[in-house]
């Protein structure tokens, strides 16, 4: 069996239908995928990604008091009347733990919406990476989707996505074909990081990764709004061992635990 693994910068370069019958990893590490994955592991029941304010308003609207939870951002910032922002540091256990997040972001949950059309879809960070790369072992067909900046490739995504790459050709003994893209990425986590990252070495020092993040569109743009805590958050590798798993017909997510 042929096995193919395919890193994609942004949605915009992949056509749905080529997604079709595969699995599909979406990153967003500033900050969609980080913050889902911090929700999930608070004990929060599910999160449900919208693309639309309107349409996420709508559907919390049909749940009780107490059971909902409005989240996300539009242009880095809360969006007024929500009950949280899209900060990582927000979905703590006293917040969230028991209940349903109804989530729409400005890239994250548009490029969730994109790969909708994929087998299974699961959402990976620089904290939940082992995780999902330990949940993607055997997969014939991976897609790596990257959300990207305001239509611009984002070095965070990228990073993480050269991680993943590094991490599934290591454990796998280098058995997948990778398209042009996921060997880029694999060169740019390497180049980064001085040599081949390996699964038994030391952790890569956090704030190194957080100087990388730091540097990229999303990081300045975080930056200058004032979130330069997120980047740090966004930086804990393998923080977590939970791998969100979306449904593609609802865009329902929930955790998977290792």
């Amino acid at each position: 069996m042929s096995l193919q693994l395919n890193v994609y910068a942004l949605p915009t370069i992949v056509k749905p239908e080529e997604l079709a019958g595969g699995t599909a990893v979406v990153i967003d590490v500033l900050r969609a995928t980080t913050t889902i994955t911090y929700a999930l592991a608070a004990g929060a029941r599910e999160v449900i990604a919208c693309t639309e304010i309107d349409q996420a308003r709508q559907i919390a609207s049909q749940y009780a008091a107490g059971e909902v939870l409005l989240g996300g951002e539009r242009g880095g910032r809360p969006i007024d009347g929500f009950d949280l922002g899209n900060s990582p540091r927000e979905y703590t256990p006293e917040n969230v733990a028991g209940r349903t997040i109804v989530f729409t972001t400005s890239h994250g949950t548009a490029a969730l919406a994109h790969v909708r059309t994929a087998r299974q879809v699961f959402l990976a960070a620089f904290v939940n990476a082992q995780a999902v790369c330990d949940r993607l072992a055997g997969e014939d067909a991976i897609h790596i989707v990257c959300a990207g900046t305001q239509g611009q490739i984002s070095r965070d995504d990228v990073l993480a996505a050269g991680l993943l790459v590094e991490r599934i050709q290591r454990s796998s003994g280098d058995a997948y074909r990778l398209n042009a893209q996921a060997i880029t990425a694999r060169e740019n986590w390497r180049y980064s990081f001085a040599v081949p990252f390996a699964v038994d070495a030391e952790p890569i020092p956090t704030d190194r990764l957080v100087a990388e993040l730091r540097q990229s569109l999303a990081g300045q743009h975080l930056c200058e709004l004032g979130y330069e805590e997120d980047i740090t958050a966004a930086a804990q590798m393998d923080r977590f061992d939970c791998t969100p798993a979306m449904d593609p017909a609802t865009m329902r997510i929930t955790a998977e635990v290792v």
